[in-house]
Parts: C-alpha cells; sequence; structure tokens
C-alpha cells in the first residue's frame, strides 16, 4: 500500500495522479475517477484489515476521506465522473519528442472529460466486497445513469469502431467503453474506448442492481445476451482479448446484486434480499441454493456445508 501511495500518489491528495497503468493496457496522466475508486476501495480495505490486527491506520483513513471529497467535488460535473488529464506538473516528466501534435495536446490515450462505463469500477468492486458503497452514493448512481444514457447503444450501424468490431458490430447493440457526450473526446483517445465487452457490461448492470435500478441492469444484460445467443456467437465464450476472457465472470455478481444474496464466511452471515428467488451460493466450503419466500431465507447445500449463524435481511 505504502509502495502504491509514493509511487503514484505522492502528495498525498488521496487519488492517483503520476502516470499509473491499467487495464486498457496504457498510464493515465492524472487523476481519473477509475483509478480512483480502486485507490480508495483499497484504502478503506486496507484500514479495517489493520484495524482488526490492532494496527494504527489513522493515516490510511485520512487519505481515504481526502480522496473522497477530491473524487466527489473536482472529478464530478454534475452528471459523471471524468479525467482530469495532467502532465506539467508531476514528477514524471513527458516527453513530446518534439511531437507537435503531443506538444499540443499532452500524453495520448487518455479520457479526459468522456463518460466513461469503468468510471466508478473501483466502488462496484468494493460493494462486491462488503465495504458498502466508498462514494457518495448518490452520484455514484448519476454515473451510471449516465453511461446507461450515453454509452448503451441498440445498434451499431452508425458507430464507428476502427478498434476492434467483431465484437459488437452492425444489428449488435452494446454499451460502449466510453463517450464523449459533452465534447473534448482527445485527438488520440485511450485504445480501446470505441469497443464492447460484455466483462465491463455486467459489470455495470450489476452495480445499477445493487442500487435499485433492476430495469436498466436487465436491459444492458439482455443486449450483451443477444450478442452471445448461440446463433451469432458461442453462448459460453464471451470473448474479449482472447476466447473465454476472464472479465466476463462479473456476469456472477448480478446473481447477488438481484437477489441481495451475500455471505460472509468469518461472522457466518447469510444476507438477503426481499424479492422472492431461488439462485445459487458457492462459497469455499461448499455450494447449493438460497431461496428467498415471504421474506424468510433458507440456504440448502449440495454440497460441502453452508454454516449460518445469522440470516440478515438488506
Amino acid at each position: 500500500m505504502d509502495y502504491c501511495i509514493n509511487l503514484w500518489d505522492p502528495k498525498k491528495e488521496g487519488v492517483l495522479t503520476e502516470p499509473h497503468h491499467n487495464t486498457y493496457d496504457i498510464e493515465f496522466w492524472g487523476p481519473d475517477s477509475m483509478c480512483a475508486s480502486f485507490y480508495l476501495g483499497a484504502l478503506k480495505a486496507f484500514s479495517l484489515l489493520g484495524q482488526a490486527l490492532g494496527e494504527d491506520t489513522a493515516f490510511y483513513e485520512e487519505l481515504y476521506k481526502k480522496g473522497k471529497r477530491y473524487v466527489e467535488t473536482e472529478l464530478w460535473n454534475g452528471e459523471y465522473f471524468y479525467q482530469k488529464t495532467r502532465w506539467t506538473d508531476l514528477a514524471a516528466k513527458f516527453d513530446a519528442a518534439g511531437d507537435p501534435l503531443l506538444e499540443r495536446m499532452g500524453p495520448k490515450y487518455q479520457y479526459g472529460e468522456g463518460c466513461l462505463s469503468d468510471g466508478v469500477c473501483g466502488a462496484w468492486l468494493a460493494k462486491c466486497c462488503g465495504l458498502g458503497d466508498i462514494l457518495d452514493t448518490e452520484k455514484t448512481l448519476g454515473h451510471l445513469l449516465s453511461v446507461y444514457k450515453y454509452n448503451l447503444k441498440e445498434d451499431l450501424f452508425d458507430h464507428a469502431n476502427v478498434q476492434r468490431p467483431g465484437y459488437a458490430l452492425g444489428e449488435d447493440g452494446g454499451l460502449l467503453v466510453c463517450s464523449w457526450p459533452r465534447g473534448g473526446k482527445p485527438e488520440i483517445p485511450f485504445p480501446y474506448s470505441d469497443e464492447v465487452f460484455t466483462g465491463i457490461e455486467y459489470q455495470v448492470a450489476s452495480h445499477l442492481a445493487s442500487l435499485g435500478r433492476k430495469k436498466e441492469a436487465l436491459r444492458i444484460t439482455e443486449i450483451a445476451r443477444k450478442r452471445f445467443d448461440g446463433e451469432r456467437r458461442n453462448p459460453y465464450d464471451e470473448y474479449e482479448c482472447g476466447h473465454f476472457y476472464a472479465r466476463a465472470m462479473a456476469s456472477w455478481q448480478l446473481l447477488s446484486a438481484f437477489s441481495g444474496v451475500s455471505y460472509d464466511a468469518a461472522s457466518q452471515t447469510l444476507y438477503y434480499g426481499k424479492d422472492d428467488c431461488r439462485v445459487l451460493i458457492a462459497c469455499r466450503t461448499g455450494y447449493g441454493t438460497v431461496t428467498i419466500e415471504n421474506g424468510r431465507c433458507r440456504v440448502e447445500a449440495a454440497k460441502g456445508s453452508i454454516p449460518v449463524k445469522e440470516y440478515a435481511q438488506v
């Protein structure tokens, strides 16, 4: 944790400012909401782990609070979170190598004022891990609804994608990785920005569902599954950067997001939602089903055991 702080947040602002590598296979320069959300989630988790071990975590807790304030104020435009591209005041020196374009625009492969589908991905992961909402809930939902509004396409006939169009094209619908509804698209945006990944679609959908927006979540999921319906593409191979790509495993979180079911193995507490349903549960000691009916919940192990000391409705 200290290594990450010293390398990417040397001024202790609570956000990653120095160039930092990310899932798009490039470096972002300056604070961005996506990587900041991972950082904030890590700081909160680190603090809780330290407290459990009796360590002093005051520095990390304060850094989390500082970063949360920064993201919610400095990286929020009223609709969604974005990136403040920076390169002139950092420890890392940007070399334009005499290129007039780079001298004018700064580092290539940024997203700047774009509406990024992964923009609060770290907040989603933190919620999945039981840390709750690490950013303001209303602003997080606002970002996700902006992603739904601007990035979800019912078809892609009019969408220009010079990257890897085979994932979604023509009459396919899909959730774009990024869009620039307010303008300001970089002259050389980050790779994959015009593409569609099921792993991102499931992440956004399950995050929306967990915040009560199940209608929007279902529409994103329906559009994604239509592309892999067994007629157009293999329903068991949602290829991305290779076949059977791992990012699509974000789909598992749809089970928890729609049912409210999650399991804390440490306290042996089973959490469940209010809607009647029957859903798969899997943990280290076994797997089976959770049934919610008329506000009551029961778990049945098909193999192994799922010990439950307490049921808690959420």
